[in-house]
């Protein structure tokens, strides 16, 4: 029987297939790689296209602004703060840049901005709401969240209560807490945002701060200062309001010098001598 021939390959022809195979292959991602580069610069094209029509288009001019929330400004103010302006196309305004310059204002604490397709931009603002005028050698606004916001100058409220006393260490600034004058002067200015309370915010001049002894209310009215040293200030006030109480209905509230309501349990009444030469001071 007789033995079967090996077939042996042709390694020739086989290399020279395997070489067509893999330029082919080569080509067909080079054709894949710029078919994808293409579509890339297609697509930016569009959108560059897209931006110029919609940031150039007239159809898309500002016609309406809406200004909220102010209150010691004005609109004027609140727009040239933000760079806006009628005419201007709404898709051209950075809405975060606008934002951060309405918040680099001293006035404003927060700020929101939105269009309104096809012509309008909303702004919604927020002020800081001043509490009092700190004094420390230079006059600055505090607001309602213990935070001096901006420096008193002319054209600012003026009739705000006035603390003085503090030093720049009792002020609130970082993460330092409230120191025990600062934390006081608070307290009370809060007390005094109440509607109903006996002395509201309107009728104090001047809030004095001793350190040592802590603080007395000078008033706008005949009440004259009242020492209220430390603590429990809501307590002082009720017993400040049965003191007036008691004056009224005996003396129709004489003019006073001063209330001493450090202690609760003996509240001292100073009567204006040159008004009420008769009286002195008396104990409630």
């Amino acid at each position: 029987m007789l033995a079967r021939k090996k077939v042996r390959k042709n390694f020739y022809k086989n290399s020279a297939a395997k070489r067509r195979t893999k330029r082919i292959r080569h080509a067909l991602n080079f054709l894949k790689i710029i078919s994808g580069l293409s579509v890339v610069a297609i697509m930016s094209f569009a959108f560059i296209f897209g931006y110029d029509l919609f940031t150039q288009s007239g159809y898309f001019s500002t016609v309406h602004l809406e200004v909220q929330g102010f209150k010691t400004l004005d609109q004027k103010t609140v727009l040239a703060q933000a760079k806006l302006s009628r005419g201007l196309n709404i898709f051209s305004v950075n809405l975060s840049t606008t934002r951060k310059r309405l918040l680099a204002h001293p006035w404003i604490s927060e700020a929101e901005v939105s269009r309104e397709i096809p012509s309008g931009i909303h702004i919604r603002i927020k002020e800081h709401e001043p509490l009092a005028i700190i004094d420390i050698n230079r006059k600055f606004l505090l607001n309602n969240q213990g935070s001096l916001f901006k420096e008193w100058e002319v054209g600012d409220p003026v009739n705000l209560p006035v603390v003085e006393g503090l030093a720049f260490s009792d002020l609130n600034i970082g993460d330092r807490p409230y120191s025990r004058p600062f934390n006081a002067v608070m307290t009370v200015l809060k007390l005094g945002r109440n509607k109903g309370s006996i002395l509201t915010n309107k009728n104090i001049r001047k809030i004095e701060v001793d350190k040592d002894i802590g603080l007395t209310i000078h008033a706008g009215n005949r009440l004259g200062s009242l020492k209220l040293g430390y603590d429990d200030y809501p307590s002082k006030y009720k017993r400040l309001q049965e003191v007036l109480f008691y004056l009224k209905k005996n003396q129709n509230i004489p003019i006073l010098n001063s209330i001493d309501l450090n202690n609760t349990n003996r509240i001292v009444v100073n009567l204006n001598l040159d008004k009420q030469p008769a009286t002195g001071h008396k104990e409630v």
